[in-house]
């Protein structure tokens, strides 16, 4: 940090600081970093920040009115609302969000230990703004928060904005004495350890009773369904929900420590662990019919069919696990990124499905308002990792469910399972019904964000507008990111080559790979080949972390893609790191 005050700068809070603050950036969906990092100081920067913008907005556009409740929820992670002494003393990251919420000049409500989608729920029920102190599924050492506004989720159009007040914010606060701060020279407050108020218990109610009543009119007596709870903040009331609605709910696997679960990158060891509980399950209840999970902060569904006969389990991604869902609602306009199962074009869902999306809640959001401004009436999106979003009211069997438009993990859960009774299915069958294509998604930990990005830039097309790029035969077909036709120059045509074929030396016939026959450039480089084969290559948005994603005819060749992509030292994204760093 460089400090520019000039008259008696000793006596500011910036001089005091003894570490050297990080800003916290956003995320795909809101603000994440290292736990050493995130001092109650800069958790306040932007939470009172983006208080102060929520308070500017007019209440039809998400807007917060001075002296209203304003609610916030927590995870199960130690540092949500506690000090830890091995992240650097750092937490009470709640604390931290209820005085901002306070000197906003807003009553914080505390909803206590609940999912993300129970918070948000109760919150835009009331048209009240919330937070959410959650990592999500991100690795122990990291946490953050969420905002959403009194209608849902901050979207894109809002970060711009918010950044600027978060400036004056910090300016504000950083030239501010020291002797008047609330802060000391750690970051933290000075007023020390503070215990939360008495949760509030009305959100946690309010979100089982949707899906009681929603569902209330089937059962699913007679299934047997492991739960595996780890460290998951809604690992109680998916329990509860599933044994409300008549199932034989079995606990399993629950952890003190807190465990990170990313719901589409269950590798080979997560896997092995979740079977060990099913079959400890199995053999001292019977047969299992399914394993279900949820990550962190709960609202990212973890689905896992049992075979019959030999137990062993299969886990569903949640873009297929999504697709059940959205045939199960029956819905008439469906909205996806770019990275989940192309499986959904050669299905009954084809026809409905709106044009694909980047990555993140904000832009599916974004996608089923502008399907509901097409008219559609039984609108819902989704994301790889399952997380499931309603854009409109659903109708089924009489009952209705109010639209939630952030992602939730139960609802595609109960869809799943309700699907599969009505149609008297397993679940590994129900799967089965689907268009035979298998996806994968595998990433690359403490990978820098510069030199992921530095990738991305390395194999994009110097034209921003450049959506899609199909290699015909003797021909290349240029589209922007709305579909129109493109008619580049032939320099940019040349490079476009240039490109295909210096991917097609990392994805090599020898890997296995054919011809490239598209590259799209919607989110990151989604590369499709002659075969269908697709590899996918894209930044985390809230990690230092590069992803890569699958998807092929076959489940082997899927993993194959994803195994090829990571290996190290000598994989396909080192390789082209070294190549990048060179």
């Amino acid at each position: 940090m460089e400090n520019t005050f000039s008259v008696a700068s000793d006596e500011f809070l910036a001089r005091h600081l003894d570490y050297a603050p990080q800003d916290l950036k956003f995320g795909t969906s809101g603000r994440r970093g290292e736990v050493v990092h995130l001092t109650q100081l800069e958790i306040y920067i932007n939470a009172l920040a983006e208080l102060q913008y929520l308070l500017g907005l007019p209440p039809s556009d998400g807007g917060i009115v001075r002296d209203d409740e304003f609610y916030f929820a927590c995870d199960l992670r130690p540092s949500s609302c506690a000090y830890v002494p091995s992240q650097g003393g750092r937490g009470e990251i709640a604390q931290a969000i209820q005085r901002a919420i306070a000197d906003a000049g807003m009553r914080p409500v505390y909803l206590g230990l609940i999912p993300t989608p129970a918070l948000t729920f109760f919150a835009i029920s009331r048209g009240r703004g919330s937070m959410m102190v959650t990592g999500s599924h991100i690795p122990f050492d990291r946490n953050g928060y969420k905002t959403n506004t009194s209608r849902g989720e901050l979207l894109k159009e809002h970060e711009q904005p918010i950044g600027r007040v978060v400036q004056q914010v910090r300016s504000r606060l950083y030239e501010q004495p020291y002797a008047e701060s609330l802060f000391d020279e750690r970051g933290l407050l000075k007023s020390g350890h503070a215990a939360l108020p008495p949760e509030n218990a009305a959100a946690k109610e309010e979100y089982c009773q949707r899906y009681l009543s929603f569902f209330g009119g089937s059962s699913l007596k007679g299934k047997r369904l492991v739960v595996y709870q780890h460290s998951a903040v809604g690992r109680d009331i998916l329990v509860e929900i599933l044994r409300g609605l008549g199932a034989e709910a079995i606990p399993a696997g629950r952890s003190d420590e807190f465990v990170p679960i990313d719901t589409e990158n269950i590798d080979h060891a997560q896997l092995a662990a979740i079977q060990a509980l099913a079959s400890a399950a199995a053999r001292e209840n019977g047969p299992i019919d399914a394993v279900l999970s949820i990550d962190g902060d709960s609202d990212r569904p973890l689905v896992l069919g049992v075979e019959a006969g030999s137990g062993d389990v299969r886990f569903f991604g949640g873009d297929l696990v999504g697709m059940v869902t959205a045939e199960y609602l029956g819905a008439d306009a469906v909205v996806v990124p770019i990275s989940c199962n192309d499986g959904i074009d050669r299905g009954p869902l084809a026809p409905v499905t709106e044009p694909k999306t980047q990555i993140g809640s904000p832009y599916v959001i974004a996608g089923m308002d502008a399907a509901r401004q097409k008219g559609r009436r039984v609108i819902c999106g989704w994301e790889a990792n399952g997380g499931f979003l309603t854009g409109s009211d659903i109708s089924l069997n009489g009952r209705i469910l109010k639209a939630l438009p952030t992602r939730d993990a139960l609802l595609p859960i109960l869809c799943t399972l309700f699907s599969a009774q009505r149609k008297g299915l397993s679940l590994v069958e129900l799967f089965a019904e689907l268009p035979a294509r298998f996806s994968r998604a595998a990433l690359l930990k403490q990978f820098p964000r510069p030199v992921s990005l530095a990738i991305i830039e390395r194999f994009s097309p110097a034209d921003s507008r450049i959506g899609d790029v199909f290699f015909d035969a003797g021909h290349t077909r240029v589209l922007d990111r709305s579909g129109s036709e493109l008619q580049p120059p032939d320099i940019e045509l040349q490079r476009l080559a240039s490109l295909r074929a210096e991917l097609e030396g990392y994805f090599s016939p020898a890997l296995g790979f054919a011809p490239i026959a598209r590259l799209n450039y919607v989110d990151g480089v989604r590369i499709t080949f002659e075969n269908a084969d697709v590899a996918h290559i894209r930044p985390s948005g809230n990690a230092d972390e590069l992803r890569i994603y699958a998807v092929a005819d076959t489940l082997a060749r899927a993993e194959d893609i994803t195994r090829l992509g990571i290996d190290t030292p000598g994989g396909i994204l080192r390789s082209i790191e070294a190549s990048v760093n060179a």
